[in-house]
């Protein structure tokens, strides 16, 4: 079990029951009768056995009568990463999933995205998604809004109000854009972004940080590429885009660039592709662009419900894996039509034997793998690693307490299970209800409090 060390702040709460998680070693560990204490910072200050309570209590100072005793079929497991959202595609999630990629963005994406100017729209929207998501157990998001500072902005708002751990980006685009109110020049795109950046910063969020967003190749010229490539470099900052999705696609790329090697290559030499880059899809990527992934420290957000219901394609995430190359999981709202990263989870294992059905000798991603990819894969692909994603002291607490037996929920259990078993089942049948309470950093943030009200 993990070790224990002394905390310089004072432990605020202390959990005892049973905790599961991922390391970089072990896809799922359990931890049963364990005891967690968070710290007034909220960081995870020990992780002991129950057994050990007496002396826990004494080292870090707290009564044990104070220990928050979890239920025979509770378990906390870390919140769920979404690398990869549209927070300005939310309105219509759920619907328009009858075209391919290119000629869906055109006929229903940047028409919605472009009444993003209108800033209570935003806000009525950008509120429920976040909402919805954290609602999910979705305890950090990296977000996609649209071309619009100022709108962009309130989503970041917006989430730190609410408690979310989130990456936000304001959309850079400045070619093949055929709806006439969503433009921008290369110029605009750069200022606009800076502008974007530097406001964001200055609010000082805790848990909300900009990230360079190129919206992806094909609408980008090569000069606007560079110039968010080193806004990023010079600043340190996320950077996420899009990349490979479906061949179309790919095909453009190809003509759009034809001095670049491949679609990899196109953000390489944009210096847009470090171990601070998240780039959605990769279904058609090469191993030599993998291999490039590798190099760079970049990660790949699989997307597996979007890249099914726009008919583009199944990521192989097991080569990625055997690549070595960082990958989350993504709901990739609205191209896919789920905001819950469960449904990441069910579509991945799903995509997983639609390859082994294709090709016996594909092994199969375990529903272990995929919880890794949900929760550790996430923070790895966007490197917040240091700050979330398991159970390890000196992290922050994220994470979810879940009630595989809510009165009323979606899972009927039929006699004692294991803490494995628990867990499978709510990964396949769990939902919302099945989340007594949701943490961020150590702050309880489902049930809502409602901003403005503590």
């Amino acid at each position: 079990m993990a070790n224990s060390e002394r905390c310089r702040t004072t432990v605020a709460s202390v959990y005892r029951g049973t905790f599961l998680h991922s390391t970089t070693k072990t896809a799922l560990q359990i931890l049963e009768d364990a005891l967690l204490g968070v710290n007034t910072e909220g960081k995870i200050a020990f992780v002991g056995e129950g057994y050990e309570l007496e002396k826990l209590s004494q080292t870090f100072g707290f009564s044990p009568s104070e220990v928050i005793q979890l239920a025979q079929h509770e378990f906390f497991m870390p919140g769920m990463i979404d690398t990869h959202i549209h927070a300005s595609q939310y309105s219509y999630a759920g619907t328009a999933l009858d075209m391919p990629l290119l000629q869906w963005l055109n006929t229903y994406t940047f028409p919605v995205e472009s009444r993003f100017k209108d800033l209570e729209f935003a806000k009525k929207v950008y509120t429920q998604v976040v909402k919805r998501t954290l609602r999910n157990g979705t305890t950090t998001a990296c977000y996609f809004a649209t071309i619009h500072t100022d709108a962009s902005l309130l989503l970041g708002q917006i989430a730190n109000d609410f408690g979310q751990r989130a990456l936000v980006g304001k959309v850079c685009m400045d070619r093949n854009n055929s709806v006439k109110l969503y433009k921008e020049t290369s110029q605009e795109s750069q200022d606009e972004a800076y502008r974007f950046i530097k406001e964001l910063l200055n609010r000082k969020y805790p848990l909300v940080k900009p990230v360079v967003t190129p919206r992806f190749a094909p609408s980008c010229t090569e000069a606007l590429l560079t110039q968010l490539g080193a806004i990023a470099k010079n600043n340190n900052l996320h950077i996420q885009s899009h990349i490979s999705e479906n061949n179309e696609e790919v095909e453009l790329v190809k003509d759009l660039f034809p001095g670049s090697e491949s679609y990899t290559d196109v953000y390489h030499k944009c210096n847009l592709l470090t171990n601070k880059t998240v780039m959605a899809h990769g279904c058609h990527l090469s191993d030599k662009e993998l291999a490039l992934f590798r190099e760079t420290g970049a990660s790949l957000s699989h997307c597996p419900n979007s890249n099914i219901s726009l008919c583009s394609g199944v990521l192989n995430v097991r080569n990625v894996l055997n690549h070595k190359v960082k990958v989350g999981l993504g709901t990739d709202v609205a191209g896919g039509y789920s905001s819950s990263v469960l449904d990441a989870v069910r579509k991945a294992i799903d995509a997983s034997k639609v390859l082994t059905i294709q090709n016996p000798g594909h092994k199969t991603l375990s529903f272990e793998e995929v919880f890794r990819l949900a929760t550790l894969g996430g923070s790895q692909a966007l490197s917040l690693d240091d700050q979330t994603g398991n159970f390890e002291v000196g992290k922050d607490f994220d994470a979810l307490r879940v009630n595989v037996a809510a009165p009323g929920g979606p899972i009927d259990l039929i006699q004692h299970e294991e803490p494995k078993i628990l867990l499978e089942k709510f990964l396949n049948l769990g939902d919302d209800r099945n989340l007594v309470e949701v943490f961020v950093a150590g702050r309880k943030v489902v049930p809502f409090t409602e901003p403005g009200s503590e």
